[in-house]
C-alpha cells in the first residue's frame, strides 16, 4: 500500500504545481527533469487507486452487513420462545463469529491453506478439484482458471461476472461460493462441493426420466434461473453439465465460467443462414443428409439416444463447447436478453423426456443450422409418448423470442399445466426424483474420473512484495479477493433452529 501512497501522492504534486501537465512532465521551467510516466506506471498507478477504493468500500459493506446480521438475529430472538439468558449467550455467539471473520479478512488466503484432492471437473479454462481446508478440515470444491488463458480468449469481464454473481446472489438454487482468491498465475473460487453429480451424468445413466421426475428437475431448474434473473444476470450456457446435485438429490445451478461458452465466431454465416432461406440446407437427423420437412428423421429415437451418449462426454470437454441447448438470438449475435436462458430450459426439457437435445447433429455446426432453423428441426419421436401438457410447454420455450414463455417472468412458466402438481414454495423440502448414492464427504463417484496433469511448479499468492501484484495481468483482476460470512466455523449458531 505504501507504493500506492507514494505513487498517488507524487500525482497530487503534479497536478498542484503551477503550470504542470497532469503528468508532470513535458514542461519548461522546474519540470524539464520530471520523468515521463510510462503507459505501465499509469496502469499501476489505476490499479493502486482502485485498491484503495475497494479496501475502503468492503470496509464500509463489511460494516453494513454485520449491523444487519445483528438486527435479523435479535429479530429472530423476539420472535422465538427463548430466555433472556439464551439470547445473550446466542449474541456473544454471533460477536465471536464476526471477530473470527474480521480475523479471516485479514488473513491472505492462498492455495496452501488447502490440500488438495480428487480432480471432479476440467475445462477449456482449468479445473475443478476437491479440497479440504488445512485450518477446518472443511470440504469445499476448489475451481482454478488459468489467467493468461482468460486474458488470451477474451474472458476477463466473463469471469469477473461470475465472481460478482456467486457473491451477489444468495440462493439456495445457486451453488455457495465461500471465498475467491488469486495468485500470480491462477484465479480461485472455493465453493461448496455438491456430491451427487451432474445432470448429465443422470441422464447418461437413466437414458431418460420420466414426466414426475423430469417436473420435478426442471421445476428447481426454473427457481435457479429466477434467482439469477432477479439480480440482473444472464446465464447465456445453461446445460445439463452445469445443474449440480446436493447429496439429497435437490438442484444447483452452477459454471459460470469453466467451461468456454459457444464460440460462435467459428460458426461463420448463421446471420446470412437466418436472413436468406434459401439458402438454409435442412439436415437430418444425423446432420448430413437433405430433409424436406416432412420426411422422418433417419435415425430411431433409440438410434440416436445411443449415438448422442457415445459423442456426449467428448462435446462437453471440447474447447468450443457444445451449442445444443443455446437459444438462437445467441448464436446470430442478434442481441438477447434472459429470454434465452428460458430456450435452454426447454432443451434440457426435451433431453431428460426423449433422451437428447431437440437439435443434436453429428458435427456443431449442423446443429447451430438447425437451431437457427428450428421450425423445420423441432420434432417428437413417436416413441418418446410426451404428454400433451410436455409438448405443449416445450413448444412454448422452443420458439420466436417475442413469443417465449418466460418473456414476462418465470411465473408464465411456473402457472403451466404440466406443473400443476408442483408445489412450488416446498420444492426444496420435499424429498428429490433421485436420491444419489455419496458414501462420505469425500465420495467423487458421481463424477467423472479425470488423470492428473503433469506437476507445474506451485504459485504461491503469499509470497512477493504488494507491487508484484501489478503485473499487466493481474491489473485486470483487481478486486477478485472475496469472503463470505459463512466461511466461518459453525455458522449455524446455537439455540437457533
Amino acid at each position: 500500500m505504501d507504493s500506492a501512497r507514494s505513487w498517488l501522492q507524487k500525482l497530487q504534486k503534479d497536478k498542484a504545481r503551477p503550470g504542470a501537465s497532469p503528468l508532470g512532465a513535458g514542461m519548461a521551467g522546474d519540470d524539464e527533469d520530471e520523468p515521463v510516466l510510462s503507459s505501465a506506471t499509469k496502469q499501476k498507478v489505476e490499479a493502486a487507486k482502485q485498491c484503495i477504493e475497494n479496501h475502503y468500500k468492503a470496509q464500509m459493506r463489511s460494516l453494513q452487513e454485520r449491523k444487519e446480521r445483528r438486527w435479523m438475529l435479535e429479530k429472530k430472538l423476539a420472535d422465538a420462545d427463548v430466555s433472556e439468558e439464551e439470547q445473550n449467550n446466542i449474541l456473544k455467539d454471533l460477536e465471536k463469529k464476526e471477530t473470527e471473520y474480521m480475523r479471516l479478512r485479514r488473513h491472505k488466503m492462498g492455495v496452501d491453506d488447502f490440500e488438495l484432492l480428487t480432480i471432479i471437473g476440467r475445462g477449456a479454462f482449468g479445473e475443478v478439484r476437491l479440497c479440504r481446508e488445512k485450518a477446518t478440515s472443511n470440504v469445499y470444491a476448489m475451481k482454478k482458471l488459468k489467467k493468461s488463458e482468460m486474458l488470451r480468449r477474451g474472458q476477463v469481464e466473463h469471469v469477473r461476472a461470475e465472481r460478482n454473481l456467486l457473491a451477489e446472489v444468495d440462493s439456495a438454487y445457486i451453488v455457495k461460493l465461500y471465498c475467491s482468491f488469486q495468485d500470480d498465475e491462477f484465479l480461485y473460487l472455493v465453493m461448496e462441493y455438491l456430491p451427487g453429480g451432474d445432470m448429465m451424468t443422470l441422464l447418461m445413466r437413466k437414458d431418460t426420466l420420466t414426466e414426475d421426475e423430469s417436473s420435478f428437475y426442471v421445476a428447481e431448474t426454473i427457481l435457479a434461473i429466477e434467482s439469477i434473473h432477479k439480480h440482473n444476470y444472464i446465464h447465456r450456457d445453461i446445460k445439463p453439465d452445469n445443474l449440480l446435485l446436493d447429496r439429497t438429490g435437490h438442484l444447483k445451478l452452477s459454471d459460470f465460467g469453466l467451461c468456454k461458452p459457444l464460440d460462435s465466431s467459428s460458426f461463420p454465416n448463421l446471420t446470412e443462414l437466418d436472413n436468406a432461406a434459401g439458402n438454409i440446407t435442412n439436415t437430418s437427423a444425423d446432420g448430413d443428409k437433405p430433409l424436406s420437412s416432412t420426411a422422418v428423421p433417419r435415425r430411431t429415437q433409440q438410434e440416436q439416444l445411443l449415438h448422442w451418449q457415445k459423442n456426449r462426454r467428448m462435446l462437453a470437454y471440447s474447447t468450443v463447447g457444445t451449442p445444443d441447448y443455446i437459444a438462437p438470438e445467441v448464436l446470430l449475435k442478434k442481441g438477447y436478453g434472459m429470454e434465452c436462458d428460458w430456450w435452454s430450459l426447454g432443451a434440457i426439457m426435451y433431453e431428460m423426456l426423449v433422451g437428447y437435445p431437440p437439435f443434436y447433429s453429428e458435427d456443431p455446426m449442423s446443429t447451430c443450422r438447425k437451431i437457427v432453423n428450428w421450425r423445420s428441426h423441432l420434432k417428437f419421436p413417436e416413441e418418446a409418448r410426451l404428454s400433451p401438457e410436455a409438448k405443449d410447454l416445450i413448444n412454448k420455450l422452443l420458439c420466436n423470442v417475442d413469443q417465449r414463455l418466460g418473456m414476462k417472468g418465470a411465473h408464465e412458466i411456473k402457472a403451466h399445466p404440466w406443473f400443476r402438481s408442483v408445489e412450488w414454495e416446498k420444492l426444496y423440502q420435499m424429498e428429490a426424483a433421485f436420491i444419489p448414492e455419496v458414501i462420505d464427504e469425500l465420495d467423487t463417484q458421481n463424477f467423472e474420473n479425470f488423470e492428473e496433469a503433469a506437476p507445474t511448479m506451485q504459485t504461491s499468492s503469499k509470497a512477493g512484495p504488494w507491487r508484484k501484484m501489478l503485473s499487466s495481468k493481474d491489473m485486470n483482476f483487481v478486486g477478485y479477493t472475496y469472503k463470505n460470512f459463512e466461511i466461518v466455523n459453525d455458522p449455524e449458531l446455537p439455540g437457533i433452529g
